[in-house]
């Protein structure tokens, strides 16, 4: 009991904790370094383990999306080339009728922007369906009923504009080889 090894301290808040840990801070700031005491916080180890195991997840869902919007966004310009490609005639008219090269990737871009404008929607409007069941689930399995899931409106009009530019930006390549056709021989395509 003259010389004790260890003390385990045992607080019953965080704001406890945290004060029992400036009071240690204290102490040893003003003794020498044999006679410090030692800290060991558990829970502090504890959530910093939790939090770098959520973060590497966190990263890992990052890559998975990233590669899916690259994906996603060489399918978009796949689908207008296609597009461009079966339209050929449509453009011919349009340069003959007095459409200028601008006004022909204009179309394309139009056509890219409302896809990525009806497909971020889309999106944002399952994401919030998904909430409901998803909350109902979380709540049930584990009786937190704060515990809820939200999409935040100015995050998902982030995601909305997210999807127009990647699409629109996707989409700029097959507009701009849809304005370079030379009226003459998209009249002549079948």
């Amino acid at each position: 009991r003259e010389s004790p090894s260890t003390i385990s301290i045992y607080a019953c808040s965080f704001a406890d904790k945290d004060q029992i840990a400036d009071l240690i801070a204290g102490y040893n700031a003003g003794v020498d370094s044999e006679d410090e005491i030692t800290y060991t916080d558990y829970v502090a180890l504890l959530m910093s383990s939790i939090t770098g195991i959520i973060s590497g997840i966190s990263y890992l869902l990052i890559a998975f999306v990233s590669i899916s919007l690259v994906v996603s966004s060489i399918m978009i310009g796949i689908i207008t080339n296609i597009s461009v490609l079966e339209r050929t005639k449509e453009i011919g008219i349009l340069r003959a009728v007095g459409a200028s090269k601008r006004d022909v990737s204009r179309v394309f871009n139009a056509e890219t922007l409302i896809v990525g404008l009806a497909a971020g929607l889309l999106g944002i409007l399952v994401s919030v369906a998904a909430t409901f069941p998803i909350n109902a689930l979380i709540h049930d399995l584990t009786g937190l009923t704060d515990l809820t899931a939200v999409l935040p409106p100015a995050a998902g009009a982030i995601l909305v504009a997210i999807s127009v530019v990647l699409t629109v930006f996707a989409g700029l390549i097959p507009s701009r080889g849809a304005a370079k056709k030379d009226p003459v021989e998209a009249l002549r395509s079948e």
